[in-house]
């Protein structure tokens, strides 16, 4: 076979961070895959007090990444209520936000805080003190500082560059919980269709003005856990007619603008994954293995129509295990890739700090040398 460690200068074609993003989301032959890197903020830490990382360094640009992400439009829905403390505790604290919401969260160590209650409940509650808000223009929701020093140091380095935030399903639940969400999809779908379209609605007419006055990006990337272990949150049924109308339209959004769709769902989503493809999905992104998700069956399913970020078990860079490592990329990659497919390196989840800054370096550089050769020949 071709040798996959070229080592003479031009026998490859090379191409851009941008170039190679916008290839690998048509599906298009690249000079090697695309990188992304998620490491936890302790795991960056580790790898800083290490040596490996500077005080300073940017561990995106550190590991070459091809993708510079910004964008998180402020949801919550009152955002002149001050988050308050209803109750302390040595371990926790109990707050009261701007959505309503009662939530509890560790001191000591950063995790999903526990949800304790909800003003939000019903139709009757969202149209009184969730709906209200959401339905103008409010300048306070914009990030745009943030957004336009990335845009330029994604362009200065000939970086693809995404706007990045959450979609309804994950706007939603922060105002009434998941479970008062899933109960009114089951007992009053117009009420949470009416919430998905307020937050879609909310979040286009935001980005109109970001990207009017900083410039659009070149693709956008929606969050929406909308699964967990072996189940998805709601029945396919149940996607088409309350979330995909939404989705439909922020994703018709992105085009409109020459934007790619990347979309990120934790948990088992495949039973989903129709859907957001007819709503307009380019790319998916986690694939989480540990919840049921399967790379090579989703490639075999719809690899002619979307692209694929992920779906490589983050368990094996936890246990820094390089044999299961390359396993994991010549079963799960390399067959997207022979097949024509388009795909973003990365694994299934976030990097932890068990993870050893060596193992990271060798993922990173051993399915980059592993993609070449399937590269195009300059």
């Amino acid at each position: 076979g071709t040798n996959p460690f070229p080592d003479e200068e031009g026998e490859r074609m090379s191409m851009t961070s941008y170039e190679r993003l916008a290839r690998t989301l048509a599906r298009q032959p690249v000079d090697q895959v695309p990188v992304a890197v998620s490491p936890w903020g302790e795991t960056v830490a580790r790898w800083r007090s290490e040596g490996h990382l500077g005080v300073e360094e940017d561990v995106a640009e550190h590991f070459g990444q091809d993708l510079r992400t910004v964008g998180w439009l402020n949801s919550t829905a009152n955002l002149d209520v001050e988050p308050r403390v209803i109750e302390e505790t040595e371990e926790t604290v109990l707050m009261l936000d701007g959505n309503g919401a009662k939530l509890r969260r560790h001191k000591q160590h950063a995790s999903t805080p526990e949800h304790v209650d909800f003003t939000v409940q019903d139709r009757a509650s969202w149209e009184e003190i969730g709906k209200p808000f959401l339905t103008g223009l409010d300048r306070r929701r914009i990030p745009f500082d943030s957004y336009r020093d990335a845009r330029r140091f994604a362009a200065e380095r000939q970086r693809f560059f995404c706007w990045a935030g959450v979609a309804p399903f994950e706007q939603m639940h922060p105002l009434c919980g998941h479970e008062y969400m899933l109960m009114g999809m089951a007992l009053d779908p117009e009420w949470v269709l009416d919430m998905v379209m307020t937050y879609a609605e909310m979040t286009i007419r935001h980005l109109e003005v970001l990207f009017a006055e900083e410039g659009r990006p070149d693709g956008m990337f929606f969050y929406e856990d909308m699964g967990f272990k072996e189940r998805p949150f709601m029945s396919p049924a149940m996607y088409d007619d309350m979330m995909r109308p939404g989705h439909q339209r922020l994703f018709d959004f992105a085009h409109s603008l020459g934007c790619k769709v990347i979309v990120h769902s934790c948990g088992y989503v495949a039973p989903l994954v129709p859907g957001l493809i007819a709503a307009g999905m380019d790319c998916l992104q986690a694939m989480e293995v540990k919840a049921g998700m399967d790379l090579p069956t989703l490639f075999t399913d719809f690899g002619d129509r979307i692209a694929f970020y992920g779906g490589l078990d983050v368990r094996h860079l936890i246990a820094n295990d390089r044999a299961a490592i390359d396993r994991e990329l010549e079963t799960k990659m390399l067959p997207v890739l022979a097949g024509g497919g388009g795909f973003i390196l990365h694994s299934d989840h976030s990097e932890p700090p068990e993870v050893d800054y060596a193992t990271m370096r060798y993922f990173v550089e051993r399915g980059r040398a592993l993609s070449r050769q399937f590269a195009p020949v300059g």
